[in-house]
């Protein structure tokens, strides 16, 4: 699911959803064969799995940028929640979601087929291919999306009359140009995670947009702008990430993009593609759904008080959104080796859970003072919000994610649209359903359920088509650790009454519980230890691995 204010990526976003350029290599580590941090292929002399390496080291580097970025992008919400009414801010965000919706149509999926083919033919030494995947969807999308934003354009004050709002004509009008923009920013971005140097898409991404977008929109709030003020931000923002990503990609994989490129076949780009665009269509129009019936049923000032508490709960998206950008290459990489993707996958969950399910806890615990303390008292009304969504992104998120990342690398794109369409239908009816009558935690259910659900049924593919599963020992202590850290983090939540000292108290006791639960239970494997090395090697040091 994806946000009003995220990134269009997948990472959501999250809605949704990242330091320093690392490599500390030549350009040849750019997927071009040369560089070890790419090696994905276990040595058969060592139970060493280099894929590990590169999942940690890239995933760190991306876990860094999506914390930069959800700070700012934090700082963004509580910006415009201080100088513009919830009614303003839910007009901007039903304005965004329409346009995020378009950008689908625009861009076909054909930049999700980016790191799907270009990491197979680097792995292959076929650099003119990789190429001439990366120009042939450029190219496609930038007419598409032109044609999409014209449309949008002429249609936007009939969208503004379909919600009852005239002034979001005038933003959609506005924002229309923002769609092929959004094409090309997210092919750079694709193009980044098939290179597995998820640092240069830190840059565009997690630092240069939330830096730009935040400094402009504060400067025309300030001066009075309101709505006009949060489009501009938006609007420049994504310009400047644009111009500042494609220099640094082109200087940075200039090997790459001089190489005599070599034009592909167009069938099997659109044949991985278009199920894939079928299924960001559903999985947008799902992530946007609730926005949508809130904004027919209610006012906007309750759109805008529902987002507040989706961005909050949908935090939790952000282990997932830092692994997975490197974790889909490196399946598809490996898919024939089953033994290795199921090695790969239980190591991704494992993590994913153990570091998000401490997050889940203590937010749901104390959500509202969260809110409280965050934004304004007025948004707590979304504490129910908070908790629901919490509890149904760390469980979607450890079994696949909401994009399917597993199913995608191993190549069920129909698979994947068929679950994304049973998202969206699973959303919509029960969110149309239970709104009208209880507002927007209505919306919150339909949602949960939704991500439950879908969760389940990856559950059941992989290991009908595969034999996968994350289920083991290991992983059991893991989630088992979550129940003391509840229990301990329960008293600060019901007891204390200052919300400052609820927000501040609860990290540290259920957090702190959590660990010293994992060390009694010696649930740390030499597979977590080689992970905590490459995130730091002092981290390493204070893992009891096995």
């Amino acid at each position: 699911m994806t946000d009003g204010d995220s990134d269009s990526d997948r990472d959501s976003d999250p809605g949704r959803d990242d330091g320093v350029d690392p490599d500390g290599g030549s350009d040849a580590g750019l997927g071009l064969g040369a560089d070890a941090d790419t090696e994905t292929e276990s040595d058969p002399n060592s139970d060493r799995d280099e894929g590990i390496s590169t999942l940690a080291k890239q995933g760190s580097i991306t876990f860094v940028g999506n914390l930069i970025n959800g700070a700012l992008g934090f700082a963004i919400v509580m910006l415009m929640t201080r100088f513009v009414s919830p009614s303003v801010y839910g007009l901007f965000v039903l304005a965004t979601s329409v346009i995020l919706f378009m950008q689908v149509f625009a861009n076909l999926g054909l930049p999700l087929a980016i790191d799907y083919f270009v990491p197979q033919y680097l792995d292959e030494g076929e650099h003119g291919k990789a190429k001439g995947v990366i120009v042939q969807v450029t190219a496609t999308v930038l007419i598409t999306s032109s044609l999409v934003a014209f449309a949008l354009a002429v249609s936007a004050t009939y969208i503004a009359e379909l919600f009852q709002e005239p002034a979001m004509g005038i933003g959609l009008l506005l924002l229309s140009v923002t769609i092929p923009m959004l094409a090309i920013y997210n092919v750079l971005l694709t193009s980044y995670y098939s290179i597995k140097k998820l640092q240069y898409r830190v840059i565009m991404r997690d630092i240069v947009r939330p830096i730009v977008r935040f400094v402009v929109t504060a400067g025309l709030l300030l001066v009075g702008y309101g709505l006009l003020g949060l489009i501009a931000g938006y609007v420049v923002g994504l310009f400047v990430a644009i111009t500042i990503g494609a220099a640094v990609f082109v200087y940075k994989a200039w090997g790459l993009l001089t190489a005599e490129i070599e034009l592909v076949a167009p069938a099997p780009l659109v044949k991985y593609s278009v199920p894939l665009a079928m299924t960001s269509v559903v999985f947008v129009l799902m992530g946007h759904v609730d926005y949508f019936v809130l904004g027919f049923f209610l006012d906007s000032d309750d759109v805008g008080i529902y987002r507040v508490g989706y961005m909050l709960g949908s935090g939790l998206m952000i282990i997932f959104n830092s692994l997975s950008p490197v974790f889909k290459p490196l399946i598809a990489e490996t898919r024939d080796d089953i033994d290795l993707v199921e090695q790969r996958f239980r190591i991704m969950a494992r993590w994913i859970a153990a570091i998000t399910l401490p997050v889940a806890i203590f937010l749901s615990l104390g959500a509202s003072s969260y809110l409280a303390v965050l934004y304004t008292p007025q948004y707590s009304e979304a504490s129910a919000v908070v908790a629901l969504l919490a509890v149904a992104f760390l469980f979607n998120v450890t079994f696949g994610g909401p994009d399917g990342s597993l199913l995608q690398g191993l190549g069920y794109s129909r698979v994947v649209f068929g679950n994304t369409l049973v998202l969206f239908v699973t959303n919509f009816l029960v969110s149309f359903t239970l709104v009208p009558f209880i507002g927007i935690e209505g919306a919150a259910i339909g949602s949960a359920t939704a991500l439950f659900l879908v969760g389940c049924l990856t559950l059941v593919e992989i290991y009908y088509f595969d034999g996968i599963h994350p289920f083991t020992r290991d992983f059991a202590k893991v989630v088992g650790a979550g129940v003391p850290a509840a229990i301990a983090g329960a008293p600060i939540a019901y007891f204390l009454e200052s919300d400052l000292l609820i927000a501040a108290m609860l990290p540290i006791v259920v957090v702190g519980t959590y660990l010293l639960t994992l060390i009694v239970t010696d649930a740390f494997t030499d597979a977590d230890a080689q992970m905590a090395a490459e995130f730091s090697p002092t981290l390493r040091k204070w893992i009891p691995s096995r």
